[in-house]
């Protein structure tokens, strides 16, 4: 069954030769001696499938601009030029009729006719002003942007999501780290953590979660999005301004926990509001937690669970909380309120367990 490219637009039934995009031919000298690619050299430098590029060329005139009847299509550093543009803007959610319209006009002049006169099939061909879905606000002064464009869910189901959100699925469907980050990163130093995480990360990683659930494929996706966003979340913490409070916040898994990226989620939150902490990694075992809690003399800590097998309450009696007069909290899906001791607080959502946090520790 044809499965579409996350990045492509093209229908199930539009199928190209196959020799055309398996072949494997040297790469061609154009008449301006500028080097040429293949449709299958060019799919393979961006990552989608060469029926995308032809769907790309028919509907947008994104195609190679010295196509002639009878030759091998190739495509020029201009050509090239214009799909990276292309991608940038679907990746960052825009549809596909608009990020083509933003590609002929950032990138290069629009296509020539075809050599047999023809031209290319075009469904936004008239001139008019460049029209984005606000995905790209601030990346070009030209840009007239509009809101509410349908871009598609592009085989995750993200139902009533934004177009950032839409563009982060696209860009970890694709395996695209470096978009993935950078629209991560974009939109905390736009929107704040606490607000890309409910409404931009965690439906991606629910999503993605689900897909793999129903198809039992796509475990790479989850882990790159993973990595990616503990990556963007650290950038946060790596520059955020000097803490304000005396005494740190102690961040941790419980021993025994694997996940860990809601606790990076919330120091970054934490950080970017001047509450200092020490965040520690799934790694470290019980007698290193207590040693570092009895060392750094906090104002809080925070064991974070998402295993109900590892929330046994027992674990914080080995902890030294007490002893250094530090608020204790857990957070996570692990805990139950009803298990805990009374100096115990639950947090809830991120929201909610940064606002508690940053209210204990700096007064």
């Amino acid at each position: 069954m044809h499965t579409p490219d996350p990045l492509g637009d093209s229908p199930a039934g539009d199928r190209a030769d196959a020799s055309e995009a398996s072949a494997q031919e040297p790469e061609g000298i154009g008449l301006d001696d500028e080097p040429r690619l293949s449709v299958a050299a060019v799919a393979r430098r961006l990552g989608v499938a060469p029926a995308t590029l032809r769907t790309w060329d028919r509907r947008y005139g994104l195609g190679p601009s010295d196509h002639t009847s009878g030759r091998h299509r190739r495509y020029g550093p201009d050509d090239i030029a214009r799909l990276e543009q292309m991608q940038r803007a679907l990746l960052r959610g825009a549809s596909p009729m608009e990020a083509a319209r933003y590609a002929r006009t950032v990138a290069a002049p629009p296509p020539q006719r075809r050599s047999d006169g023809s031209s290319p099939e075009r469904a936004d061909a008239e001139d008019g002003p460049l029209l984005m879905s606000g995905v790209l606000d601030g990346a070009d002064d030209e840009l007239a942007l509009v809101a509410g464009a349908n871009t598609g869910g592009r085989g995750l189901k993200l139902s009533g999501a934004g177009p950032r959100t839409r563009g982060l699925g696209r860009a970890a469907l694709a395996l695209d780290s470096w978009s993935v980050q950078q629209l991560l990163i974009e939109s905390m130093d736009g929107d704040g953590v606490v607000r890309t995480w409910q409404e931009m990360l965690q439906p991606v990683l629910r999503a993605v979660s689900e897909r793999r659930q129903r198809s039992g494929t796509g475990v790479e996706v989850l882990q790159l999005l993973n990595d990616c966003a503990s990556t963007a979340l650290r950038s946060v913490i790596a520059r955020a301004p000097k803490p304000e409070n005396p005494r740190p916040v102690v961040l941790a898994p419980v021993p025994g926990e694997n996940q860990e990226l809601e606790l990076v989620a919330l120091a970054a939150a934490l950080a970017a509001n001047r509450v200092g902490h020490r965040l520690f990694g799934a790694a470290l075992p019980r007698e290193g937690l207590a040693a570092a809690v009895k060392r750094s003399a906090p104002a809080a800590v925070v064991l974070w669970a998402d295993q109900p097998y590892y929330a046994a309450p027992r674990v914080l009696d080995d902890i030294p909380i007490t002893r250094q007069r530090a608020r204790a909290f857990v957070a996570g899906a692990g805990w139950s309120a009803e298990a805990l001791p009374g100096h115990v607080e639950l947090l809830g959502s991120l929201e909610t367990a940064v606002s508690r946090v940053s209210a204990t520790v700096l007064g």
